[in-house]
């Protein structure tokens, strides 16, 4: 005669969740430490313009920028009072913004190299002609993709603040 055996819940043991807590604050304690927050030092005045229509940029890591306008008062005794154009956190000529375009350009991949966006932030008293060499360094490296960075018009600031 055949015994007939009873099927037993062969349930899975509970999963030891007591390192959980652990493995949690040891990556949060990795990514704080590993996280830049970078912000430029601002080495120049950009006191932006006013805009009459703006646009919103939907990807900022893709943004580069390159400021211009007089040097902070702390800088004037060795830069003196002229528009000067700041590639990142250093003062730089005309000549340097080719290269720091290529170098932006390398560090981003294939396809958000080809999105790149140069955005000029420049001092509403800067002279156009500073403005337009840097348009044409531009153009000589390939960036043809630029913006101007402003102030909100101060109706659609009023937009923003009532939402």
């Amino acid at each position: 005669m055949a015994v007939i055996k009873k099927k037993k819940d062969k349930a899975l043991p509970a999963v030891n969740t007591s390192a959980l807590p652990d493995i949690v604050f040891m990556l949060l304690f990795f990514f704080m430490v590993a996280t830049v927050m970078r912000e430029v030092d601002l080495k120049v005045t950009v006191n932006k313009p006013q805009a009459t229509e703006i646009q919103k940029l939907e990807r900022k890591s893709l943004v580069t920028y390159i400021y211009a306008g007089a040097p902070r008062q702390k800088y004037q005794d060795k830069f003196g009072r002229s528009p000067r154009v700041q590639l990142n956190d250093a003062f730089a000529s005309l000549d340097d913004i080719q290269p720091f375009v290529l170098q932006e350009r390398e560090e981003k991949s294939e396809e958000d190299a080809a999105m790149m966006t140069m955005s000029i932030k420049a001092d509403k008293t800067v002279k156009m002609g500073l403005i337009t060499d840097i348009k044409l360094q531009l153009r000589k490296a390939q960036a043809l993709k630029i913006n101007y960075s402003s102030n909100q018009p101060k109706d659609v600031q009023a937009l923003y603040d009532s939402e």
